[in-house]
């Protein structure tokens, strides 16, 4: 799936199959023969960690992110603007005056919300250094990566409605990958952080197979399957929303995740551990030079609302339709801006693409100057509604 740019939406769907084969020794090379280790074997949760947030990991490198996929932040003309327009939309109807973008890159989208809306007070957080050139009255904070959130998301105490974003975070926080032996046991995969290459190591602890048993259905638990185990996610969601919740005098809040993955009716078999370098996907391979992605068990966060992209952008205004014709006689630099306008539009509805990713909406109440005297945990999930899922 290519945008209008040369680059893929990193949309997770796995390429392993047709690179990787697995030989009588449950091992996979990662090119389809068999050969000796290279270095030690290890859990992919462990692997992915380092190659995306350790020295000189993935995420560290100066292209960022936007050196190697589109979102629909960055990397396809117009897009940005038009879903910052849309964010803006839905802070102004639910008079929200802060906004943090969380797992922002090098703050493409922040900055055009402090564009289209000077009078907002605005953050990003990320796992690098303030990007150079970042308007002086955006705010920054420098995040650990991975699951890690920091304890203080850089919200001013009285600073009103709070609306923080976190757009594709969730799907490269690592998580244990598994796949399901011959006898039917669930265990872990572990790699050769170099080659890609893999082996099935233990058995799942405890904890990893109590939350398979729960959100991953039997009919996907056959020899072969893989599960890539999304209790980090969840627990990293958790951290997100608790770290809201500390923020001191503030007033109301939502809290958004927004990422592909997939409901219980909708589990792969397959699994989605997938790679993007250069503008192209490939195999996962946690030697740091590519991004690692795979798909979230979205209905686990623990939410109040679950919708659709093409839903949601809807609902506050997004239609990608086409200026009218006549404009390009009388009118023609303003019919092709608007030409440019709904092909961004259509990016971001698109079936297939980004218009079935997932907005995970959740609600918290304000909080008065007696909140601050101790950290608040977040109340549990108010009954989900999921509107207009896909698939």
């Amino acid at each position: 799936m290519t945008s209008s740019t040369t680059q893929p939406f990193r949309d997770g769907y796995g390429v392993r199959d047709g690179y990787g084969v697995r030989d009588g020794h449950g091992v996979r090379d990662g090119h389809g023969v068999q050969g000796p280790p290279t270095r030690a074997w290890v859990p992919w949760s462990d692997a992915w960690q380092e190659a995306l947030y350790g020295e000189g990991g993935f995420y560290r490198s100066a292209a960022g992110p936007a050196g190697s996929f589109a979102t629909s932040a960055q990397g396809i003309p117009l897009a940005g603007e038009v879903l910052a327009g849309a964010v803006l939309t839905l802070m102004r109807r639910e008079g929200l005056s802060s906004f943090v973008d969380f797992a922002c890159g090098r703050g493409e989208l922040v900055t055009q919300m402090h564009r289209l809306a000077p009078d907002l007070s605005c953050v990003g957080v990320d796992v690098v250094p303030r990007p150079p050139g970042l308007p002086d009255q955006i705010g920054w904070v420098q995040s650990k990566g991975g699951a890690a959130v920091p304890d203080d998301l850089g919200v001013s105490p009285g600073a009103g409605g709070v609306l923080v974003l976190a757009n594709e975070w969730l799907d490269v926080v690592p998580c244990t990958v598994a796949e399901i032996d011959d006898h039917s046991v669930a265990r872990i995969v572990l790699v050769q952080p170099d080659t890609g290459a893999e082996l099935l190591g233990d058995p799942l602890d405890d904890t990893d197979l109590q939350w398979c048993q729960r959100y991953w259905p039997p009919g996907r638990m056959s020899p072969g399957n893989r599960i890539e185990v999304g209790r980090p996610r969840d627990e990293a969601w958790r951290a997100l929303v608790a770290a809201v919740c500390r923020a001191p005098e503030r007033g109301r809040a939502l809290v958004v995740a927004v990422d592909y993955g997939h409901t219980a009716p909708t589990r792969p078999a397959g699994g989605t551990l997938t790679g993007f370098r250069d503008g192209l996907q490939v195999p996962p391979t946690p030697d740091g030079s590519s991004d690692l992605t795979a798909h979230v068990a979205i209905d686990a966060l623990g939410t109040d609302e679950l919708v659709d992209q093409r839903t949601q952008l809807q609902r506050l205004g997004v239609r990608g339709t086409l200026p009218v014709h006549a404009l390009s006689r009388t009118q023609p630099a303003t019919y092709l801006q608007g030409l440019a306008r709904s092909g961004a539009e259509c990016a971001l509805l698109a079936r297939g693409g980004l218009g079935d990713f997932v907005w995970a909406i959740r609600r918290l109440p304000a909080t008065g100057p007696a909140d601050a005297a101790g950290p608040a945990s977040p109340a549990g999930p108010a009954g989900l509604v999921s509107s207009g899922l896909h698939g």
